[in-house]
């Protein structure tokens, strides 16, 4: 039989771990593991199972990377709201510092050690009570931040603790929002208002140029619209209409998944991945369907945790296609 060395010219790196950042066709063998493996690069994108919550939880918001996530908020039943945090490495969540007001459906950004959470509702649905109040993340604890123009929860959020954008949401007693605000690291002030008021819709990019999709104004929207700082203009569409979905990236590259959508059953795991002016759905859904859940990170390496029904600590982690990606390597 042939031996590898003798068709290829070269040997194999044997290695106790994986190595760091594998360049694209190197291969090497786990001893550890004792697994041959190499680096490759993905034809399509696909959800993979990630390490799973400590608190189960739907309604809650998220920040962060596929490497350095933050999961705040929500509601867990049967303990009902929390103000519980904590941090994703890339593989488990541990505990971070809890939050002053325990709040769900409120609007996260920012990152690991920076990120903010803002608006949302406390005891729902007895007595539903929205926030307008804002509380910011250093890492290791919460501390008070400057409060909202416009009171609401259903909102969305994106850019970073110092550089803030939020849009939508439900106002008391239950008007949709299209009102936007803009967070400078103290403040909140008014930006321009999106096209179509609604809520439990995505905001994902930056404050000047944010991206916000989905959502329902009574009914569930497929609405796309971008933000260049000052105001909005229409995108391209959803190819499903949606509304409770999350998402992840910039405004000219964006990935949407999960949700509640006029499908049966109506919670689904459909991803979308969006170029700056059409959508295009892919092939691979979340492994868990979902609505109310939170994202991070990018459209080459997105992150999906908790949700519902029933409310879920599953993560999974989303690999984009022409992403580097470590295979096994087997015998066929």
């Amino acid at each position: 039989m042939a031996e590898y060395i003798n068709i290829r010219g070269q040997s194999i790196e044997v290695l106790a771990s994986d190595p760091a950042n594998p360049t694209v066709g190197q291969i090497w063998y786990n001893s550890t593991s004792n697994t041959l493996k190499g680096n490759s690069v993905t034809t399509a994108g696909a959800w993979a199972t990630g390490g799973t919550m400590t608190t189960a939880r739907q309604s809650l918001a998220g920040a962060g990377t596929q490497t350095a996530g933050l999961a705040f908020s929500g509601y867990s039943a049967p303990t009902g709201f929390t103000g519980a945090t904590e941090e994703y490495n890339g593989s488990s969540w541990s505990g971070g510092g809890t939050m002053a007001a325990a709040r769900a459906n409120a609007a996260g950004l920012g990152t690991q050690t920076a990120g903010l959470v803002t608006g949302g509702e406390v005891d729902v649905p007895v007595n539903p009570t929205f926030l307008n109040t804002t509380e910011e993340y250093n890492g290791a604890s919460w501390t008070s931040g400057g409060t909202l123009v416009t009171t609401r929860q259903g909102l969305a959020g994106c850019g970073i603790q110092t550089a803030g954008l939020i849009s939508g949401g439900l106002t008391p007693p239950s008007t949709y929002s299209s009102a936007t605000e803009e967070y400078d690291g103290s403040s909140w002030t008014s930006g321009g208002s999106l096209g179509t008021a609604r809520q439990q819709l995505v905001n994902v990019g930056t404050q000047t140029a944010g991206l916000a999709f989905g959502g329902s104004t009574g009914v569930y929207t497929n609405v796309t619209e971008a933000y260049n700082g000052t105001s909005w203009t229409a995108g391209g569409n959803l190819n499903t209409s949606r509304a409770q979905l999350r998402g992840a990236g910039i405004q000219t590259a964006a990935l949407g998944f999960g949700g509640n959508a006029s499908l049966s059953p109506p919670v689904t795991g459909l991803t979308e991945e969006y170029d700056g002016s059409t959508w295009t759905t892919s092939p691979a859904s979340l492994n868990t369907a979902r609505s109310l859940h939170a994202g991070a990170g990018t459209q080459p390496a997105a992150l999906a945790f908790g949700g519902q029904p029933p409310t879920t600590g599953a993560t999974e982690e989303w690999t984009g296609a022409g992403s580097p990606l470590v295979q096994t390597i087997t015998a066929s």
